[in-house]
């Protein structure tokens, strides 16, 4: 017999008996389900990450910043963002920081530093459109060219090289300004209110020190794991005008809100921050940021490959009975193939093909199953609680991660199979053929 020909054997003898072989690939689809549901929900959130950190620029993308800082720096991150909130007092202060230009140099003589720039953090009151009066708090931030790049829902990237005034604003800024979408807030003026720091120290009423600068909405940044609520992004002419507004007659050695981003080798980064520790400096990177949120969601999916595993393990039992019977029911038939010359090899491997053919069966159920089901858990999740992630595909299929499992689970049954086959192998001709 050829080998098609015994595989085709194989699968016409595993329904002879239907609803013992119904409930073994049961058992197998219920393990191989598990799995391959868990790999695409794996698959969907750390593409999500990915693409994340690839938009902010990368697994080199790094913030610096004085050791001194680091504490401060690391409680923020864990504290989260805070939503776009109603100006109605003086905004906190910010973290300031101080990197001399001769600090600067000895970083980038690092091996493996390949752009670190000093940009500033600018203390702006209030922001609020051109054609209202109500005003919120807002944090603006401008990366240089080349560090930085976001995942837009709607418009364009700040252009640096603009002499106009260009912000971009995130999905919470459109629900406070009350746009209906992110498309209708492009094009927007707003008026961002930022103190004259040398002007406030001379006049009794702070509100008096305010300067206002009209800027253009030009793009709505889409949600995601790595957004900062309430920080937008401007391009390099509005914070040169909101710096220069800031600091116009203070000097140079009094200004502290300086830190540095760049980018450095991923392979470098732990040389790097040795070198920058022995300088004075720490770091950032986009994967110490992300790190937690990878860690909470492969500990869920551990916890359900493990429920995964276990329905195998006792699938392979249920394939190891359902083969033991089945030598028992055609001992008979065993007999009489090997008396016609079937070797010993061909009914190992006819008996083989059709455990492996129940790890098939199930695992490609599982498969179909689960892409039906992961299509329809996509759709509620963006209609629910993924509503404000529009890019967020929970649950993603990665075809060559399915043809991995698919393969696993048909290994586990071929080796499940394996004692019941060896059985069959080995019978006796004649013993066989005189079998009640």
């Amino acid at each position: 017999m050829k080998l098609l020909d015994i595989i085709a054997s194989a699968n016409s003898n595993l329904f002879r008996s239907k609803t013992r072989t119904f409930l073994t690939i049961l058992a197998v689809f219920i393990g191989s389900f598990t799995i391959i549901l868990n790999s695409a929900i794996n698959t969907g959130v750390n593409d999500y990450i990915d693409r994340q950190v690839a938009t902010i620029g990368g697994d080199g993308f790094v913030e610096v910043f004085p050791a001194a800082m680091y504490d401060q720096v690391v409680a923020m991150m864990g504290s989260g963002g805070s939503k776009v909130s109603e100006y109605n007092e003086k905004t906190g202060s910010y973290l300031g920081a101080n990197i001399s230009e001769e600090d600067l140099e000895k970083m980038r003589r690092v091996d493996g530093v390949e752009n670190l720039e000093i940009f500033h953090m600018l203390s702006t009151e209030w922001m609020k459109l051109e054609k209202s009066d109500k005003k919120f708090n807002v944090s603006v931030e401008y990366f240089p060219e080349g560090t930085i790049n976001v995942d837009l829902s709607a418009g364009r990237m700040t252009d640096s090289d603009s002499t106009d005034y260009e912000i971009l604003i995130n999905e919470d800024w459109v629900e406070a300004f009350g746009f209906e979408s992110s498309e209708a807030a492009v094009g927007e003026t707003v008026e961002l209110g930022i103190k004259q720091t040398a002007k406030c120290y001379t006049v009794e009423n702070q509100a008096d020190c305010l300067a206002i600068v009209k800027a253009k909405i030009v793009g709505v940044q889409a949600p995601g794991v790595l957004s900062m609520d309430g920080d937008l992004h401007i391009n390099q002419a509005l914070d040169q005008a909101l710096y220069n507004l800031q600091y116009e007659n203070v000097p140079k050695n009094s200004i502290t809100s300086y830190i540095a981003v760049g980018n450095i080798e991923p392979s470098k980064i732990d040389d790097v921050r040795k070198e920058f520790r022995e300088i004075g400096y720490e770091f950032i990177t986009i994967n110490d940021e992300v790190g937690m949120i990878r860690t909470f969601f492969d500990a869920i999916l551990i916890v359900f490959n493990i429920f995964g595993a276990i329905a195998l393990v006792a699938a392979s039992i249920g394939i190891i009975n359902t083969l033991y019977m089945s030598v028992q029911e055609r001992t008979r038939e065993i007999g009489l193939m090997k008396a016609m010359g079937m070797s010993s090899g061909k009914i190992f491997l006819s008996f083989s093909c059709e455990a492996i053919l129940l790890g098939f069966w199930g695992s490609v159920i599982g498969i179909a199953v689960s892409m039906g089901i992961g299509l329809a858990v996509n759709q509620i999740a963006h209609e629910t609680f993924l509503s404000d992630f529009p890019t967020f595909e929970l649950v993603k299929f990665n075809p060559v991660n399915m043809a991995i499992i698919v393969l696993i689970i048909m290994a586990i049954a071929f080796l499940a199979g394996t004692l019941p086959a060896r059985r069959a192998a080995k019978k006796n001709p004649i013993d066989a053929l005189r079998y009640e």
